[in-house]
């Protein structure tokens, strides 16, 4: 039994100073390691079969490095996805990461008229400049595009309305979240049309009654669909919005704001001027995805629907900080001064493969005399994060397969770097792909290379 260990066992758990006199530093908050060493003391006081002390020191060492595993840190992506959802998204330009800790390290002017002196208008100037970029009559950002279409949705349609969506733009998205689930968990009816593979003007047509609150149409940014499909345009859904007075709503998700060149089958991704001209009367798309800025949620659309929803009280639950203002406020401003080239997510598209070839030589040259296998080999690089689902790009790789030790090794020793590198499996080797990796970035990746293949640990 638990509570009969021996005396002497229980003599033999070691007091929690001479734990921490013998981890020695970690660069954790102390307080958290006090921690952890007391719940390790506490389980074993519960064993009744107590460790030697180096098998305590040994799991303390284990769960403190694993917490520190799981402190948010900068990574190398090898994994040809630009957007990549468990890698942070979008990454962003250096003037945005100035303008952030700019604003994070000092007072600003969040919601305050500095002519006056007297309180002002949070995200002003941020929001006349995304309503010039993506051509509407007002716009407006909350935490996420997920949250701005609750936001519409739940403003719209007031108990005992309906929201009308096709059965074919119910989509999933990341980590198993519904696009239904979300809005019927905000209290939203939903009003299912068509079939999961053809949806007519007709099925939208013969749905709308008097307890219409709005259409939606959500674009599928992250999958698409081939064969016997049929999709109503959205300037037929806008005309019978307006003749059945009732707004017409628009998901794009991805937030493309100019072409990805060089990517295939991207000519059919819209943009938010294109849906406007089509006769969208709001639509919402995220920031941290092709608009290659922060997190938030972008809504844009006629003046009189978004001063409504600012005026909603679930707006002050989801409007965003000072900083992912300041991030997204310097991301509009290299758009709408076609700064494209500033912005990492859209920049990596345009690296030539000549480029990228000659820095797989130059990596390769310094790789010579490893026991490995190290090859140029070729990429494919996708957008990634839920956008441009058909959309590939061909890229440069650096290919490895280790001498000494299995490929699934390798991949562990370079994800336990410093920073870590992510790369991928294929065809029996180790990739990583050179668009996704900044070039200053190739120091690291020479050194994390030579460390997996010669670390023996």
């Amino acid at each position: 039994m638990h509570d009969k260990l021996k005396p002497r066992s229980r003599r033999d758990i070691p007091a929690v100073g001479k734990v921490l006199d013998a981890l020695g530093h970690y660069d954790l908050p102390r307080p958290v390691i006090v921690d952890l060493v007391r719940r390790e003391l506490a389980a074993q006081r519960r064993s009744s079969n107590v460790g030697t002390f180096p098998e305590l020191i040994a799991r303390i060492r284990s769960a403190l490095a694993e917490l520190r595993r799981t402190r948010l840190h900068p990574v190398i992506n090898g994994t040809g996805i630009i957007i990549h959802t468990n890698l942070g998204r979008a990454p962003m330009s250096a003037d945005t990461a100035q303008a952030v800790a700019q604003i994070a390290s000092n007072y600003s002017n969040l919601e305050l008229d500095v002519a006056s002196g007297q309180r002002g208008s949070r995200g002003s100037y941020l929001e006349q400049n995304l309503a010039t970029l993506c051509q509407a009559e007002a716009a407006t950002v909350v935490n996420n595009c997920a949250a701005a279409l609750v936001l519409i949705a739940r403003h719209f349609a007031i108990p005992g309305r309906e929201v009308i969506i096709s059965r074919g733009e119910l989509v999933q998205i990341g980590g198993g979240f519904r696009i239904g689930e979300i809005l019927e968990s905000a209290g939203i009816k939903l009003r299912e049309v068509g079939a999961t593979n053809r949806t007519s003007i007709s099925d939208y047509a013969k749905a709308i009654t008097k307890n219409t609150a709005l259409i939606l149409s959500v674009h599928r940014s992250n999958f698409f669909m081939e064969g016997f499909v049929e999709s109503a345009a959205p300037k037929e859904i806008a005309q019978l919005a307006r003749k059945k007075r009732v707004p017409f709503v628009v998901d794009l998700g991805s937030g493309l704001l100019a072409p990805m060149e060089g990517m295939s089958d991207v000519d059919l991704e819209p943009t938010p001027a294109e849906m406007f001209k089509c006769g969208a009367d709001l639509l919402c798309f995220s920031g941290d995805k092709l608009f290659g800025g922060p997190q938030a949620g972008i809504i844009a659309g006629k003046k009189r629907f978004v001063a409504a929803l600012k005026r909603d009280p679930l707006f002050r639950a989801l409007r965003c900080d000072k900083l992912c203002l300041a991030a997204l406020q310097s991301t509009v401003d290299l758009h709408l001064t076609n700064s494209i080239s500033e912005i990492p997510a859209l920049a990596l598209v345009r690296v030539s493969k000549d480029e990228l070839r000659a820095r797989a030589a130059n990596i390769i040259t310094r790789l010579r005399g490893l026991p490995a296998q190290i090859n140029v080999g070729r990429g494919s690089v996708k957008s990634g994060g839920g956008t441009l689902p058909k959309a590939v790009l061909s890229s440069v790789s650096i290919d490895i397969v280790p001498e000494d030790f299995s490929v699934n090794e390798f991949a562990a020793r370079l994800r336990a770097a410093s920073p870590p590198i992510i790369g991928h499996i294929a065809s029996g080797c180790f990739k990583f792909d050179l668009r996704t990796i900044f070039p200053e970035q190739d120091d690291l990746v020479v050194d994390a290379i030579r460390s997996a293949c010669t670390n023996n640990a």
